[in-house]
């Protein structure tokens, strides 16, 4: 089941709407099973030491940061819910990939689940003993250390040397979690499998990354044209894992009782130069180990041909242009005694065609 948070939301499109008056922040959500598919080649597709640089610079201006993290806050509340589903409290939990610790923030906020029949009222740090944030850019994982938030959750924040490398021990976390990190991951296989093995018994994995069809708009927009303008294409945004690959992945991890669904928060802008300012502010560019330098050597010319055709496809009544950013959530148990078990398949009472076309047993 779906959870939301009005009151969040609101917040968060006052603080877009603040940055960007004409343009509007809005939702759809589709789920999916779990997905069984081969997984993805782990080949080196990324640079972390562009990304280092670009999450550094992006920290560097604290208040305009802050101000571009509506689609990292609002991932990390749609992540830190599903929480509530787990009755257990975890003493020790890890964030890998903590960015400015917008988890540990959300954890801290009052009312996390105000639209249940039964509403939670204590904060789910109350549910955490003990947080570690862990990221490569010490700039961004400490720009909110001096907020309030940080004294309302046992907090530690751990600058990583390696970015693909978890130095910790066999069975050392109760949770760990990952919001929007996962997808500039070379070895992704390497890197879930390092999270299986720091995990304790019978402990959940949960984690959200950016979907294959995230900013689908801008990409076809921008393959248009530069093929009207340039008769070829060049690499300005950077692949993405594919959700069909995700269930595998986690499975050859060795995670167990995997649960993988999708979810779209699409963002209204004034115009792609607007899109394009924010994901750089994020520090969210283009990071191809193949990428073209700077603006990927788009001219203005082509810029303004990306725009026009943006808004000839995909362009809103109001005057401003959609961004779909598409988000891949999974749920993973490392396995454990005593873990409950899936049934054989075979083994159900009812048929889901008979349910879905109205039928089934009564």
């Amino acid at each position: 089941m779906q959870r939301s948070s009005e009151p969040l939301r609101n917040c968060l499109r006052a603080a877009f709407r603040a940055t960007h008056p004409s343009s509007r922040c809005f939702s759809q959500t589709r789920s999916a099973a779990a997905i069984q598919q081969p997984g993805a080649p782990t080949i080196n597709v990324f640079s972390p030491q562009t990304k280092y640089i670009q999450k550094q610079r992006a920290s560097k201006d604290k208040e305009h940061s802050r101000r571009v993290d509506y689609v990292r806050d609002e991932v990390a509340h749609r992540l830190s819910t599903r929480l509530l589903d787990i009755n257990r409290k975890f003493d020790k939990a890890l964030d890998y990939g903590a960015n400015a610790c917008n988890i540990a923030r959300i954890l801290t906020l009052p009312d996390p689940d105000p639209d249940s029949s039964k509403p939670v009222s204590e904060p789910l740090a109350s549910k955490i003993g003990h947080l570690t944030c862990a990221d490569t850019s010490e700039g961004l994982l400490h720009r909110d250390a001096d907020l309030p938030f940080n004294k309302e959750i046992n907090l530690t924040r751990e600058v990583l040397t390696q970015w693909e490398y978890l130095p910790y021990e066999e069975n050392t976390f109760d949770l760990v979690l990952s919001s929007l990190n996962l997808h500039w991951i070379n070895d992704l296989p390497s890197v879930l499998t390092q999270i299986n093995h720091c995990l304790k018994p019978d402990a959940p994995f949960i984690g959200a990354m950016a979907g294959g069809d995230s900013l689908y708009e801008l990409r076809g927009s921008l393959q248009l044209a530069e093929s009207e303008r340039l008769g070829g294409l060049k690499t300005h945004v950077s692949p993405l894992a594919d959700v069909r690959d995700v269930g595998n992945l986690l499975g050859r991890a060795g995670f167990k009782l995997l649960t993988v669904d999708v979810d779209d928060i699409i963002v209204g802008y004034p115009s792609v130069f607007e899109l394009m300012d924010d994901l750089r502010a994020m520090g969210e560019s283009n990071a191809a180990l193949r990428r073209e330098p700077g603006l990927g050597g788009m001219s203005r010319d082509v810029l303004l041909a990306t725009d026009a055709i943006y808004r000839e496809l995909y362009g809103d009544e109001d005057g401003t242009i959609p961004a779909t950013f598409r988000t891949i959530y999974m749920i993973g148990w490392k396995e454990g005694e005593g873990q409950a078990k899936p049934l054989p398949r075979g083994s159900g009472e009812i048929n889901i065609k008979d349910l879905l076309e109205g039928g089934g047993k009564e």
